[in-house]
């Protein structure tokens, strides 16, 4: 029977991020999510890099001997694009990308995977996570060292082990081809989604709301209501009998593309040939490059370079005293010298200007706390109140290591069994 697919997809920047750096992508043989990292300025250029390399293979949609292969060397490809930008631009060094591409032909269905953003199949009502996250937390619960519990609240289970982009190692994706069935459905989600929401609740959203896109946009909704920390990009896919498909059921035709990559900074990127490559890496309203330009694009970055800075400088001038005032409500602890220390503003500095002063010096020695303690006060341990870095210092001051001992004379006698015991002096 011919398979057809109705899809979605969709991303919010979340309630605390200042911009997307998710990128997804839905067209009717490839689905694709990337979830970018390397800072305001790395980060979505990294996503949208990926999907750019991707989606004209939902216009090429090769025969099924040739998915994977098509996946890897776009893959690679991509890799290797992240690579060169890194090292042309300092200010894009250590960028990177989790990346998921599904790519159909026919009845199969052909994956590759890096990092810890996901994919789920629903079938038969039950849903299965597809992917594993590469993450050093997972690889803690595989060999046994933490259980999935507590991998749930570890602090530091967003460590990536392998992402495409500028990062130490070669690029090791997961692969694999298997069949698709009618009545399948697809959830690619960044862990803006999965490690927010419960597997249960996403499996109910899933087999509860039947459209795509209502689906994407009620799942988004709920990370948003579980606090939103990250950006949520959803992409979500239905595989139908297209010679018997619902009654007024019309699926989804043309590409779908969201988050960092709907943008238009990527005009020029490599891989963006066809109909879906121009969807990734042009807005609606983006005019095409134009080869005669006399204007060198070295001067023409210079320029949007020199702007940009004096926007920048205008607008500290403007900010600079509110942002000042509001640095002098914060409080943080530090050492000084051998004390734990009340530091009043925030542990920055802007060029000579230092943005916090000593509010109080505690008699609570460093020596006196253990090891695990002096690691988090080197590091700072920021507040948003006094009375709030009070009760800090009162925290560490129950973690005071007790005095050892004084050592017992050999003349002392141990007190018969009979004897009534006595208090210790302290």
């Amino acid at each position: 029977m011919p398979l057809t697919a109705n899809y979605a997809a969709r991303s919010d920047v979340g309630l605390v991020r200042s911009s997307n750096q998710d990128s997804g992508y839905a067209g009717p043989y490839l689905l694709v999510l990337a979830d970018g990292m390397g800072g305001p300025a790395g980060g979505d250029i990294a996503s949208s890099v990926a999907l750019a390399h991707l989606v004209h293979l939902d216009d090429d949609h090769p025969p099924a001997d040739e998915l994977l292969p098509s996946l890897r060397d776009a893959v690679s490809a991509a890799h290797a694009d992240l690579e060169e930008r890194a090292e042309a631009d300092p200010e894009l060094a250590g960028l990177g990308t989790t990346c998921i591409a599904l790519l159909r032909s026919g009845n199969k269905i052909a994956m590759v995977h890096i990092g810890d953003s996901r994919a789920y199949l629903l079938r038969d009502g039950e849903l299965t996570q597809v992917t594993t996250d590469h993450t050093f937390v997972q690889h803690l619960v595989e060999t046994g060292r933490l259980s999935p519990e507590q991998a749930e609240r570890h602090p530091q289970r967003s460590v990536l082990l392998r992402v495409l982009g500028d990062t130490d190692g070669d690029v090791i994706l997961d692969e694999s081809v298997r069949e698709v069935r009618v009545g399948d459905r697809w959830l690619l989600c960044s862990d803006g989604l999965s490690g927010v929401v419960s597997t249960e609740t996403i499996a109910e959203t899933l087999v509860r709301v039947t459209d795509p896109g209502r689906c994407a946009e009620e799942l988004i909704d709920l990370a948003l209501r579980g606090g939103g920390p990250d950006n949520v990009t959803c992409v979500v896919a239905d595989f139908l009998d297209s010679d018997d498909l619902p009654a007024g059921l019309v699926p989804a035709s043309g590409p779908q593309v969201v988050g960092a990559a709907a943008t238009d900074r990527l005009r020029g990127t490599r891989g963006t040939s066809g109909a879906a490559g121009r969807a990734a890496a042009l807005s609606p309203t983006s005019p095409s490059p134009d080869e005669d330009d006399p204007e060198p694009p070295r001067r023409r970055r210079w320029i949007g370079r020199t702007l940009l800075t004096l926007l920048v400088l205008a607008l500290v001038g403007a900010g600079g005293w509110l942002g000042y005032r509001w640095t002098q409500t914060q409080y943080f602890l530090a050492p000084e010298g051998e004390v734990v220390t009340i530091y009043r503003g925030i542990p920055q500095e802007l060029g000579p200007l230092t943005l916090s002063a000593v509010h109080s010096r505690t008699d609570l020695r460093l020596d006196e706390l253990p090891g695990y303690a002096r690691d988090r006060l080197e590091a700072t341990i920021t507040v948003s109140s006094l009375d709030q870095a009070q009760d800090r210092v009162a925290e560490l001051r129950d973690e005071v290591r007790p005095a050892e001992p004084a050592p017992t004379p050999s003349t002392t006698r141990s007190p018969s069994p009979t004897s009534t015991p006595t208090a210790e002096a302290g």
